[in-house]
C-alpha cells in the first residue's frame, strides 16, 4: 500500500483545527446517524425520546457506534473489574437475564445456588463450622462491595446501639474508624447512615495504609467498629487485620471497650485465600465480624455482583432482616435494593465449580507474577519508584498455618497453571496484583515530566492508566496505577511497560511548554492506528 509522508506539525495543526470546526458546527441536541441505509441519514434527538419508531437493527448500529469510543477492557488498567468470562458462563448469563433473584418462591433452584455460594465463601474464609451459641455463618449477594459495606456497617451500628441502650447510654453519636486510604464507599456509609467517619492519616511508614496503633487514638465508646481493608485501592497493600485485632484485644483489657472489625475484602477477599494462605485476616481472627468482597473483581465475574458474610447469625441483628409474603411464600431479605438479576450469582457459581481452588489459585498466582514482573522492570528503568510491595520479599516470612495446610492440601504446586512467588523461590509481601509507581526525582527534573502528563500521553496508545494523589498526609506524592487482571498476559505487561518507557522518553526529550508533547502524542496516535509503529526506534 502506497502512503504519503505526514509532517508532525501540520498533522497536529490540522487535527486541532478540524476539532474546533466540528465542535462549533455540530448540533448539541441531535445525533446524526445512518440508520436506514448507506445513502440516507436520520437525525435522532439526544435528550428526549424520539416521536417515531426505528427498527432494532438500525438502532443497534447507532448505539454500537457510539460505544466504540469506550476503552477496551484489557487496556483499562485503572479498573479492578473483570472484563472476561468463559463463553459457557456467558451462555448462562444470557439464559437467566430475566431470572429475578428475590423471587425465591418461583425460583427455588436459584435460591439453592445462592445459598451454596454463600456457604462456599464462608468455608473459604474459615467461618466457624460448629452450630454454637452464635449460629452458623450467614450472608447474601449484593450489587457490589459498596452495598456490602453499607449492610455490614448497618449491622455494626445496630449491634452497638443495642449494647449502648442496654447500658443506659446515649446512642446519638456513633462513629466508625478506617484509614484515609479507604475507597469512597466507606465514607458514603458514614454520610448516608449518620455515622461519623474518623479517617486515620496514612504515611509512608504505615505503607500508605491504616496504622493499628494510630487507629486506637480515634476509638472511643461510641465507635461501632473498625474497617480494615484487604487491598488498598491506592497502592494494593493489605492492612494488618491480625495486628489491628491484637491492639483492640489490648484496648479491651485496659478499658473494657469491645470493638468489632469488618474486613473490606473487595479485592483481596478473592486473592489472599488462594495465593497467600498463611495470612491471618478472615474469620480465623475472632474479632472479625463480617467480610465483604466483589464477585466482579477477582471473583472473575462481570460487573454487578458482590458478597457479604457474617461470622454467625448473632452478628446480624434480626431487626435488619425483612420477612416477605407477597411473592408467594415466606422469604427473608437483607439488601438495600429489591429486584435484581440472578444471572451473575449463577455465573459466580459456574466459576466456583469450573475453576475450583486449583483454578482460582492459578489465576491469582499468575496475576501476582505478572505484576511482580512489571514492578521490577519499571524500577530497573531508573525512571520510577514502585510504592506497591508486590515484588518485595516478605517483611515477616510466615510458617504454614494449619488452615493454610488444609487449603494447600487440595492443590499441588505441579497442578497449578500459575507461577507463584513460592515457585520462584521467594515469598513476597502479601498484597494485590497491583503496581502503583511514581517518578523518581531524577526523572522529574524535566518539568514536562509529571505523572499526569504521562497518563495523558499513554492514552494515545489506548492505555487508561490513572494518575492521582495519595490520601491526606501523603498527598504530596503522585502515583500511577496498573491493576493486573486475568486478561493481562505477560505479553500485554511487556507492551504496557514498553509504552510507558516510550512515553517517558518523549516527556524527557520535551522542553516545558514548547508544544512538542502534543505534537508527538498526535504523531504517535496516527502511527499506531495506521499500523506503522516502530517501537524500537522510540526506545533506542
Amino acid at each position: 500500500m502506497l502512503s504519503s509522508h505526514h509532517d508532525e506539525d501540520s498533522v497536529a495543526r490540522s487535527i486541532m483545527e478540524k476539532w474546533r470546526n466540528l465542535h462549533a458546527s455540530a448540533p448539541a441536541h441531535k445525533l446524526t446517524h445512518v440508520i436506514s441505509g448507506r445513502y440516507r441519514s436520520v437525525d435522532l434527538p439526544k435528550h428526549r425520546i424520539p416521536e417515531g419508531s426505528a427498527d432494532g437493527e438500525s438502532v443497534y448500529r447507532v448505539v454500537k457506534e457510539e460505544l466504540q469510543l469506550d476503552a477496551h477492557p484489557v487496556q483499562n488498567c485503572a479498573t479492578f473489574l473483570s472484563g472476561w468470562m468463559e463463553p459457557r458462563a456467558e451462555d448462562l448469563i444470557r439464559e437467566n437475564l430475566s431470572n429475578n433473584l428475590v423471587d425465591q418462591d418461583s425460583n427455588p433452584a436459584t435460591q439453592v445456588i445462592h445459598s451454596r455460594c454463600v456457604s462456599m465463601l464462608a468455608d473459604l474464609w474459615n467461618a466457624p463450622k460448629t452450630d454454637d451459641e452464635g449460629g452458623q455463618a450467614v450472608g447474601t449477594s449484593v450489587g457490589g462491595s459498596s452495598e456490602g459495606i453499607m449492610l455490614a456497617g448497618l449491622a455494626m451500628k445496630w449491634s452497638w446501639r443495642d449494647k449502648m441502650k442496654a447500658a443506659g447510654k446515649d446512642v446519638h453519636n456513633p462513629n466508625i474508624v478506617f484509614g484515609a486510604n479507604a475507597q469512597v464507599a466507606l465514607e458514603k456509609f458514614g454520610r448516608y447512615f449518620d455515622v461519623e467517619s474518623r479517617l486515620v492519616p496514612v504515611t509512608p511508614d504505615s505503607h500508605y495504609c491504616l496504622d493499628p496503633k494510630k487507629a486506637l487514638e480515634y476509638v472511643d465508646e461510641n465507635t461501632i467498629g473498625i474497617i480494615v481493608i484487604l487491598g488498598s485501592t491506592y497502592t494494593g497493600h493489605y492492612e494488618p487485620v491480625m495486628e489491628m485485632s491484637e491492639c483492640l484485644d489490648d484496648l479491651q483489657k485496659r478499658t473494657g471497650l469491645d470493638i468489632p472489625i469488618h474486613v473490606d475484602g473487595a479485592s483481596g477477599g478473592f486473592v489472599a485465600p488462594f495465593s497467600q494462605p498463611n495470612l491471618k485476616w478472615d474469620f480465623q481472627v475472632p474479632r472479625v465480624r463480617s467480610i465483604n468482597t466483589s464477585g466482579h473483581k477477582f471473583g472473575l465475574c462481570y460487573p454487578g455482583l458482590g458478597w457479604v458474610v457474617w461470622r454467625d447469625a448473632k452478628s446480624l441483628p434480626k431487626g435488619l432482616i425483612f420477612e416477605l409474603h407477597y411473592l408467594g411464600g415466606k422469604e427473608f431479605t437483607y439488601t438495600l435494593n429489591f429486584s435484581r438479576p440472578a444471572c451473575f450469582v449463577i455465573a459466580q457459581y459456574y466459576n466456583f465449580l469450573t475453576l475450583g481452588f486449583e483454578g482460582y489459585k492459578g489465576v491469582m498466582d499468575t496475576c501476582l507474577s505478572n505484576a511482580k514482573l512489571m514492578a521490577k522492570n519499571l524500577e530497573a528503568s531508573g525512571y520510577f519508584e514502585v510504592l506497591s510491595d508486590v515484588h518485595r520479599p516478605a517483611r515477616h516470612p510466615s510458617s504454614t498455618t494449619n488452615a493454610a495446610k488444609s487449603m494447600m492440601s487440595r492443590v499441588t504446586s505441579s497442578s497449578s497453571p500459575g507461577i507463584s512467588a513460592a515457585a520462584e523461590g521467594e515469598e513476597t509481601e502479601p498484597c494485590l496484583p497491583l503496581v502503583a509507581f511514581t517518578m523518581t526525582k531524577a526523572c522529574r527534573k524535566n518539568k514536562a515530566c509529571t505523572e499526569y502528563a504521562l497518563s495523558a500521553l499513554l492514552k494515545t496508545c489506548g492505555w487508561a492508566i490513572p494518575a492521582y494523589e495519595l490520601p491526606k498526609d501523603s498527598s504530596n506524592i503522585k502515583v500511577l496505577r496498573v491493576v493486573v487482571r486475568e486478561a493481562m498476559s505477560a505479553d500485554i505487561i511487556d507492551r504496557i511497560v514498553t509504552d510507558i518507557l516510550w512515553a517517558t522518553n518523549i516527556l524527557q526529550s520535551s522542553d516545558d511548554g514548547d508544544g512538542k508533547i502534543l505534537t508527538n502524542a498526535v504523531a504517535r496516535a496516527v502511527e499506531q492506528y495506521a499500523g506503522l509503529l516502530q517501537q524500537a526506534k522510540h526506545l533506542s
